[in-house]
């Protein structure tokens, strides 16, 4: 009986360790549930910046005022597309600097899916032709963002315009 008694809690202490190991064996993975629920948050907390330049001849000129538009694709809460939404920029600062939070783009549970910045005004009137360096004119893809403390902030490479049209007359 006493090799019995033996053997029964010999059998329970292996089950318990059993139980114990299998309930944490060290090998989870909480981190993408994390990112997960912290990309949920700051989805609507997204902005875009970008430089406007003059290009004339060989020299490059901010252009103060200038704006920049960004359009994005959005996503309805049941997950289909809904129709592109833009923005425009507040008037690029005297380096030609602009920004945009896009943040009021997503309304009634919408979600950002692909966003694209263009040129969209030039105050200078000498300076007036849009170029389609680094896709100003076609759509630029945002850059990679960096996470700053509330927001995701993309880039866009700098946009140009210029003193003339390169096209010949009546093109």
């Amino acid at each position: 009986m006493a090799a019995y008694t033996k053997f029964a809690l010999a059998v329970f202490v292996l089950l318990i360790s059993t139980i114990a190991v299998s309930a944490n064996p060290g090998y989870e993975n909480n981190g993408p549930q994390n990112h997960l629920t912290r990309q949920k948050f700051l989805q609507g907390f997204v902005a875009v910046q970008g430089l406007v330049y003059c290009k004339s001849g060989s020299k490059l000129i901010p252009l103060k005022g200038a704006v920049a538009r960004v359009t994005c694709l959005t996503t309805r809460p049941n997950g289909y597309e809904s129709a592109p939404i833009s923005i425009s920029s507040s008037p690029a600062d005297a380096k030609g600097y602009f920004f945009v939070t896009l943040s009021q783009l997503v309304k009634d549970g919408r979600r950002i899916k692909e966003c694209k910045a263009f040129l969209e005004k030039s105050p200078m009137e000498t300076c007036k032709v849009p170029t389609n360096i680094n896709n100003g004119t076609s759509g630029a893809l945002l850059r990679a963002p960096r996470l700053l403390k509330n927001f995701n902030l993309y880039s866009v490479a700098p946009f140009f315009y210029t003193t003339k049209s390169n096209l010949p007359n009546g093109y």
